[in-house]
């Protein structure tokens, strides 16, 4: 397809859905162990806590391996980065996979597929930048926003099964297997950008990492936003993470906190895809933010209060399509507001700030829990407010001027 400045190539859609796929692969090895708490604990001997440990190495390691990803992506490009987180999802998968027995290397493990995270996340408007035009940037940041979230809901909902079915053992092996394949497709097609950029001249240039980077810190709709993904992002780490921990005591079993916790990341895929695509057609950001925030809010309170399989289905859905939704719109908001600052910048900033706000939240509220039932309770409606409040501070973005360019 030719357009009167540019072209755009179909091959596009081959890397982007193999970035996709090592993405997927990655937050599948992230989440294992999130929906078989009580399981995992029980198999490996040791407390709830320790589980817990497995999903919140990859926040520790996230703010660590971030900035220095964000250079190397921003420098060397996406086959480099990409192909250095690809690497340590495949490798480390497989360790995973052949010490299953043992808890000191499956923790190992999730360490190295850690250091593979950022390389994967920081790339995502990087890779739309890189492949598609203005006007499909939001919808490309979305597809790898719903690789993130099919990748956990694959884990939420199929791990529980695997484990009744064939046990922990077998169930890391098989992901193993699946991390070095994605490792092997990733490395034989990806190419770093087309041999014509796919947009006008002018939307391509970026400026240089650290430069970038002091302009973001003095944009005020950048700091805003940086504050609204502290709280969302770090509201969706502390539920996903303690999604059995959150049910438990309500009586739910680990297949119900599973599907629930599969169910929010469904919600997540539809809503990456429809909301997506709204903000591209519409060419707005701002509006579909504050949409995203305001109904995530309710959907939080459900999970909270609910006492019944089909109400917290419903609100596992509702807080999945909104909350998650913000995170692709919110991406490429931040890349088109810190212009010209590099994608792979603007990308890992935010995602650092909801790894941070991930520990704290999850930290918290194990501490906040109840003595006697376990309940959290408490911690939940205090998500649900600092929600709120990034429903405020979403009130005071300006739209982004980029978008008027096509």
């Amino acid at each position: 397809m030719t357009t009167e400045n540019f072209r755009i190539y179909n091959y596009r859609w081959l890397i982007l859905f193999i970035f996709m796929g090592v993405v997927a692969v990655n937050q599948l090895l992230w989440i294992t162990f999130a929906p078989i708490t009580g399981s995992a604990a029980t198999f490996y001997n040791v407390s709830d806590l320790s589980i817990g440990l497995l999903s919140m190495v990859f926040m520790f390691v996230f703010i660590l391996v971030s900035i220095p990803a964000s250079w190397i992506l921003d420098t060397y490009g996406i086959r480099v980065a990409v192909g250095i987180g690809t690497v340590f999802t495949g490798i480390f998968g497989l360790m995973r996979g052949i010490m299953a027995d043992n808890f000191t290397w499956v923790f190992i493990a999730q360490v190295g597929i850690a250091i593979g995270q950022p390389f994967l996340l920081n790339a995502m408007t990087s890779v739309a930048a890189r492949w598609f035009p203005i006007r499909e940037r939001a919808m490309a940041s979305g597809l790898g926003s719903l690789a993130m979230y099919l990748g956990i809901v694959v884990g939420m909902a199929l791990t529980p099964f695997l484990v009744v079915h064939s046990g922990i053992r077998s169930m890391l092996v098989g992901y193993g297997i699946v991390s070095v394949t994605a490792t092997i497709i990733f490395l034989i097609f990806v190419r770093e950008r087309p041999p014509t950029p796919a947009c006008p001249p002018g939307q391509e240039e970026r400026s240089l990492v650290f430069d970038g980077l002091k302009n973001m810190l003095r944009n005020k709709n950048y700091i805003l936003l940086l504050v609204i993904f502290f709280f969302g992002l770090g509201v969706f780490n502390a539920v996903a993470t303690w999604i059995e921990e959150i049910v438990r005591p309500r009586g739910f079993t680990i297949t119900q906190a599973g599907m629930a916790g599969g169910l929010m990341i469904f919600g997540g895929l539809a809503g990456a895809v429809v909301i997506s695509w709204l903000s591209d057609h519409y060419q707005r950001r701002v509006p579909f933010i504050l949409l995203a925030l305001s109904a995530s809010c309710l959907g939080l309170l459900g999970i909270t209060f609910a006492t019944t399989y089909p109400v917290l289905l419903c609100s596992s859905f509702v807080i999945g399509f909104f909350l998650l939704s913000a995170g692709p719109v919110g991406f490429q908001y931040g890349a088109e507001i810190a212009y010209p600052a590099p994608e792979g910048t603007s990308n890992g900033l935010l995602l650092l700030m909801g790894q941070i706000s991930g520990i704290i939240f999850i930290f918290g509220m194990d501490a906040f829990k109840s003595p006697g039932t376990g309940s959290m309770t408490l911690s939940l409606v205090i998500l649900a407010g600092l929600l709120f409040i990034s429903f405020l501070f979403a009130m005071r973005l300006k739209e982004s001027t980029l978008l008027g360019k096509k």
